[in-house]
């Protein structure tokens, strides 16, 4: 799995013009979804999400998690996180998972997220969204389990 996370100020993920998730400071993480992928990689992106230590400390460096600043977690699913853009002009998309275990493991990631931590909100599955942020920092980082 796939998780593009971005340290905002604020963020909102909209589908159809109706706000369907929105958060202050925290994180956004687009969440990708690969062949091969299950519920071991869906826990260790979250225990990876929850613990990275990406916001400020009282000394300015980068020790504290979402958990640590009271953050809000976005989860927002985007298959293209899982394209394949080695050669040509044209992302190929055979190496993402199946939309329907996609969405599981999606799904599941965002269950396992709200049993974890308090506050958290998701963009839809399949949708055709916009998503809006005020990144902070910029802070931007690639994980993938």
């Amino acid at each position: 799995m796939i998780g593009l996370l971005q340290r905002v100020k604020e963020s909102r993920v909209a589908v159809e013009g109706k706000i369907r998730g929105e958060i202050g400071p925290g994180l956004l993480v687009l969440v990708g979804v690969s062949r091969g992928d299950d519920e071991n990689k869906a826990n260790r992106l979250l225990e990876r999400l929850l613990g990275y230590r990406i916001f400020p400390d009282a000394a300015g460096k980068m020790n504290l998690s979402l958990p640590d600043v009271g953050g809000g977690l976005l989860l927002v699913p985007q298959f293209t996180l899982a394209a394949d853009t080695r050669k040509g002009m044209r992302p190929s998309f055979s190496s993402a998972a199946e939309p329907i275990d996609g969405s599981r493991l999606f799904h599941h990631l965002v269950e396992l997220a709200r049993e974890r931590h308090p506050l958290v909100e998701c963009g839809v599955f399949g949708a055709d969204m916009q998503v809006s942020l005020i990144n902070d920092g910029p802070v931007t980082f690639w994980l993938e389990v």
